[in-house]
């Protein structure tokens, strides 16, 4: 019999996965994010169905959806919104952004500058947004999906690190299997591409599944050693000669909350070293800062966590 962690990623997995072919491991982590309640970042090049695969998740969740645009004027007023004069009140009224919707995708989102990147940081931090020194909430199923281009890719700007440390989850987006491109093709070549009515297209989470897997993660054991272990990864990668900044103690918390997550999408009642592997690259591989000599030499962010993950002496019991 299933637990709610794992029916929860098993709907995901149906449903998400009609609409968003060949991406199965991406699915798999939002499912991770959404327990854990953090904020992905997709890393791939243009036209691997991001989009589509966001206004799916939004379907999922029942929620309000909207998309931003990222490009280079692109102004922080533009997420968060503006108050305007309202004439028969006589007075400001809030014209709320598309940061105040459930499921929010940020697209292209090194394609415009820190100033209005840092819109981004309370919104992802403390769940609100504060305009003209008022402070408002944003709805309790916020969710950021934000996409990203390649650094080598023209135009765009390298997020700064607390807009990094902020993402829970970096999962890199790659071009599906042949078979499953070739489905894609058999799906979508059809005039309009298949995006409208994604959202009506897939079956909603049945009711309180996800408030239920989160409960049980809330019920996973997690013994001393583990979080020392966990304690040990963050240590180590702050004074390794290739890191200029390793994780900081928000990246370390959501190593030990996505580990949690992990056992629990295992049927496991406790949290194993394994289960630390098994999301470290995810969680870490975007917040390590290559120092200058391990950046030109072309080292890989992936790589280094499981030399850092190599290094540390595992617990046994």
């Amino acid at each position: 019999m299933r637990t709610p962690a794992q029916q929860l990623q098993r709907h995901l997995s149906d449903q998400v996965g009609r609409v968003v072919l060949g991406a199965d491991g991406v699915i798999a982590g939002l499912c991770l994010a959404l327990v854990a309640r953090g904020h992905v970042l997709l890393q791939g090049v243009p036209g691997l169905g991001k989009t589509l695969l966001a206004k799916a998740l939004a379907g999922e969740l029942g929620g309000r959806f909207k998309r931003i645009q990222c490009t280079a004027d692109l102004m922080p007023s533009d997420m968060t919104g503006i108050h305007v004069y309202h004439e028969q009140k006589q007075r400001f009224v809030l014209m709320p952004g598309p940061l105040f919707a459930d499921v929010v995708l940020v697209d292209e989102i090194n394609r415009t500058g820190p100033k209005t990147q840092s819109a981004l940081l309370e919104a992802m931090e403390e769940a609100s947004v504060t305009i003209d020194r008022n402070t408002y909430p944003l709805s309790e199923r916020f969710f950021v999906i934000a996409t990203q281009n390649p650094h080598e890719f023209e135009g765009t700007y390298p997020l700064p690190e607390s807009q990094l440390d902020r993402f829970l989850l970096r999962l890199d987006m790659g071009y599906p299997p042949r078979d499953m491109e070739e489905q894609v093709l058999r799906r979508y070549d059809l005039p309009g591409g298949g995006h409208g009515g994604v959202e009506r297209a897939v079956a909603p989470l049945p009711d309180g599944l996800l408030e239920a897997a989160r409960r049980q993660v809330a019920q996973v054991h997690v013994a001393d050693a583990v979080y020392r272990y966990v304690a040990d990864i963050g240590i180590a990668s702050r004074s390794h000669p290739q890191v200029s900044l390793g994780l900081s103690t928000r990246g370390v918390l959501s190593l030990m909350r996505c580990a949690r997550v992990q056992a629990a999408l295992q049927g496991e009642p406790y949290v194993t070293p394994d289960a630390v592997k098994a999301v470290a690259p995810a969680v870490m591989a975007h917040r390590l800062m290559l120092a200058p000599d391990a950046a030109l030499d072309g080292v890989d962010g992936g790589a280094l966590v499981t030399e850092l993950l190599g290094q540390i002496p595992v617990p046994r019991s």
